[in-house]
């Protein structure tokens, strides 16, 4: 007699398969039966407002804003229309360990957390010194180098 093909497995997938075909017809038949009972089918339109949100009603009219077409830039500003910043920095050392040779400057203008190295000094330093520094991009962010005692 021959063995029948279909294996234990093989019929739970199928079960599943079906279950899962079933589960969906249900949730179908549901959002068709509470659109009838409700009678809308959600936001027909969604419109964007001055703010860049979405909603459901038209922006007013009186809230747009013509732009010029000379007044977008579609480039990398040029170096001279820059504002010129100075390159050299203030801040406080918050750890450094001179066995191991590197450390980190907090700026005092906006608070970032600088690396530096004993290769980027120039005087001595140890923490909570006042300290002015360049900054350089090194392999994984901005480091201080040019480091002065002030």
């Amino acid at each position: 007699m021959a063995k029948s093909q279909q294996t234990f497995s093989k019929s739970e997938k199928e079960k599943k398969r079906l279950k899962k075909r079933l589960d969906k017809k249900k949730k179908m038949d549901a959002r068709k039966a509470d659109r009838d009972e409700n009678g809308t089918e959600g936001i027909q339109f969604a419109y964007v407002d001055h703010d860049g949100n979405l909603t459901d009603t038209p922006p007013d009219p009186d809230l747009k804003v013509e732009i010029e077409l000379e007044d977008i830039a579609v480039s990398v500003p040029k170096k001279e229309d820059l504002p010129e910043e100075d390159p050299v920095r203030k801040g406080k050392v918050s750890f450094f360990d001179s066995s191991k040779g590197f450390g980190f400057i907090i700026d005092s203008i906006n608070n970032e957390k600088y690396f530096t190295h004993v290769s980027g000094l120039i005087d001595t330093i140890v923490e909570n010194d006042k300290v002015s520094f360049e900054l350089e991009r090194g392999m994984r962010g901005m480091n201080a180098v040019k480091v002065t005692k002030i």
